[in-house]
């Protein structure tokens, strides 16, 4: 098997109808209907809840009802009552952990914060020359 620099295969870049600049737009159209699966089948048709041309939406009389406010609101709380159940909730020790790290980092952070904003406020103040003799 020869290999170029890259580490292609050259045998199968040759073959590759897509890769081959030769071929042109036939070439890729042939590969592309013989990758898919069901070329022989016709396409399907939109089956509904698009905004085609032949696509009218539900028909008279076949309304869908929604559920009232009240259900819908209890129906909310139970899923997110569910979805708390399947969440693995931190240890005491490991919420006193991420705390302590939270609020290091944010105090750093503010440091870093303060300090670049007294810096700059102080280099402002000399480059345009503000008196402190007033």
């Amino acid at each position: 098997m020869t290999t170029n620099v890259a580490g292609n295969d050259r045998r199968r870049k040759k073959a590759d109808p897509v890769a081959d600049s030769k071929g042109g737009a036939q070439d890729v159209a042939a590969a592309e209907r013989s990758a898919s699966d069901d070329s022989s089948k016709p396409p399907k048709k939109p089956t509904g809840g698009g905004k085609g041309p032949g696509d009218k939406g539900p028909r008279k009389g076949t309304k869908e009802r929604r559920p009232n406010p009240i259900s819908r609101l209890i129906r909310f709380i139970r899923e997110v009552v569910a979805e708390l159940r399947k969440v693995i909730w931190p240890t005491r020790k490991e919420l006193i952990t991420y705390t302590s790290v939270v609020v290091v980092f944010v105090t750093i952070m503010t440091a870093i914060v303060w300090g670049l904003d007294a810096g700059v406020a102080k280099l402002v103040m000399w480059a345009f020359g503000a008196n402190s003799d007033s």
